[in-house]
């Protein structure tokens, strides 16, 4: 049961079921889109797994990225169960859980690949995949009615930095065995040919470090992008650079790999960023977070000059070292032009290959199906369009059509060697998260709240005496992002005069019925506003009664 992470990049949760017993693979979050106001990001329904949750083994996980662990904190919450990740990863999910209060009664168990592990009547090997981040495995899941791949995200990279390439041998083996069903990373469905390398970066690096000159070294990638953060500090070493980290997420995990041996760097090398402005700009290479024009990120604020340890200005030459997340192109372009502005050199063009994706295209997914040989093959991880250019890819290297299944968050996929069905449905949906509040935002707040940002709120108010009906205060109008109010004093004198007409026609009787006179009130005020101005605020009336 995908219960996220179908039709959509991000919050990637699937359970699943054999004998009575359930494990789940991964539990992430997505980040809310422009019209979900106030919302700071969307987490899984869990409504099925609180359900279920005396007989769910534990969650595996694939890997440390947010749209893989972020969802974990509010899971256990909920329900507590054991963790099964690698050591970096749980690394990342510690950090993440120390937040929440939650690592003392959580058990983690560490994982490697190779080493198979039971949970319930599954048997779990994981399968070392090459991706943005290290410590990432695909998942080869055993039980009574077949074997299930799923790949996690991953690319195939024969040269990648560290960890070796991505484990075929072991896929080929499954593959020889007979895979009942592949579940595999749809992202770069779209893009033929191979997945560059991460060397690639490396060189390119090289030749901008050097391009340079007496500038100042700013760097924007991703937190997680510990690969990068190494050839980083290897490029400024060899230059006789310093390093310094900037972001709370780039600070924590790089302390964090540092400290589990994932990055490795001469002691004198890295220096606070309180110390940067002892050193010469040409002595300095900073490594920061906001390649994706996050408003709050460490590279937005220098672009806005509001960071509180750098200004940037013409000394400083700039990478944004991403390339951007679908929906994030205008955040990164005004970030750019903001440090354009303050007379910085930036590098974002992708001409200059800082950035290769995590993800494989057309060729390793051919490359996977073809080692795997899966009964049948579900994609994962994508927006439709990915999941389907995913499915023609499989059919393109022999799978029948009748075994593809693009799947929809919820569905209840059953598998067997007899074939492949879909059951009754299970709840599954986004959970928005504001601040403490976890699914107190629905539809109908949203709703309010975007009405209220298209065309602003209207209070009226007004003071009736209980006994006769009687209006002894107001009515007031008060406007909020509606129309500048000293402008338009005309238009909320008569708007005033329309709620002293619909009151005055009313009798005794029905003013004490407020639910009536609100309603009224609502349809007087909102019908005249329109006429006037072609705008229908939202209409609030509030009355008193004495």
């Amino acid at each position: 049961m995908p219960l996220g992470g179908l039709g959509e990049v991000g919050k990637n949760i699937t359970l699943y079921e054999c004998q009575g017993d359930m494990i789940l693979v991964d539990c992430g979050i997505v980040f809310p889109d422009s019209d979900m106001f106030g919302v700071d990001l969307v987490i899984p329904d869990f409504t099925y797994v609180v359900q279920n949750k005396d007989r769910i083994k534990g969650v595996v996980i694939t890997h440390g990225h947010e749209d893989h662990i972020g969802g974990l904190p509010y899971l256990l919450k909920e329900v507590n169960l054991p963790i099964y990740a690698t050591r970096l990863t749980i690394g990342l999910i510690t950090n993440k859980l120390e937040e929440h209060g939650l690592v003392r009664s959580t058990k983690m168990v560490e994982i490697a690949p190779h080493q198979k592990f039971k949970l319930g009547c599954f048997t779990v090997e994981p399968i070392h995949v090459n991706h943005s981040i290290p410590d990432a495995v695909a998942l080869a899941i055993t039980c009574p009615a077949g074997t299930i791949i799923q790949t996690g995200d991953f690319k195939i990279d024969y040269t990648p930095i560290s960890g070796g390439p991505t484990d075929l041998v072991t896929i080929a083996e499954y593959g020889e065995h007979g895979v009942l069903a592949l579940l595999s990373d749809s992202t770069n469905a779209e893009r033929p040919g191979f997945t560059a390398t991460e060397q690639k970066v490396g060189a390119s690096m090289e030749a901008l470090f050097s391009r340079a000159g007496k500038k100042r070294i700013i760097i924007a990638t991703f937190a997680s992008n510990l690969y990068r953060v190494q050839q980083l500090i290897d490029l400024a070493v060899k230059a006789g650079r310093k390093v310094a980290v900037s972001g709370r997420s780039m600070v924590n995990n790089t302390q964090m790999a540092l400290e589990l041996g994932y990055l490795h760097a001469p002691e004198t090398v890295l220096i606070d960023i309180e110390d940067i402005n002892k050193y010469p700009p040409e002595k300095i290479v900073l490594i920061t977070t906001g390649s994706q024009g996050e408003p709050l990120s460490a590279l937005s604020r220098m672009a806005a000059a509001s960071h509180r340890n750098v200004r940037v200005g013409e000394g400083d030459f700039i990478i944004i070292s991403a390339n951007p997340i679908p929906g994030n192109e205008k955040m990164v372009t005004k970030v750019v032009n903001g440090l354009l502005k303050l007379g910085a050199e930036v590098i974002y063009e992708s001409m200059y290959d800082v950035h290769v994706s995590g993800h494989a295209c057309q060729e390793e997914q051919k490359l996977m199906l073809t080692l795997a040989k899966p009964q049948f093959f579900l994609p994962v991880h994508g927006e439709y369009k990915h999941l389907k250019k995913h499915a023609q890819t499989a059919a393109a290297v022999g799978i029948p059509e009748k075994n593809i299944y693009i799947g929809e968050n919820g569905d209840c996929v059953v598998l067997s060697a007899d074939g492949l069905t879909v059951g009754e449905p299970v709840p599954a949906g986004a959970v928005m998260v504001d601040g403490l509040g976890v699914g107190d935002v629905g539809n109908v707040v949203l709703r309010d709240r975007r009405h209220l940002s298209e065309d602003g709120l209207v209070i009226v108010v007004a003071t009736i005496d209980a006994r006769t009906g009687e209006v002894l205060a107001g009515p007031d109008l008060v406007s909020r992002g509606f129309v500048y109010v000293r402008e338009s004093e005309k238009l909320l004198d008569d708007a005033r005069d329309q709620v002293r007409d619909v009151l005055g026609r009313m009798s005794a009787a029905d003013k004490r019925d407020f639910g009536s006179v609100k309603t009224r009130i609502r349809e007087t005020v909102s019908a005249f506003l329109y006429r006037k101005t072609k705008r229908s605020p939202m209409i609030l009336p509030i009355l008193m009664e004495v």
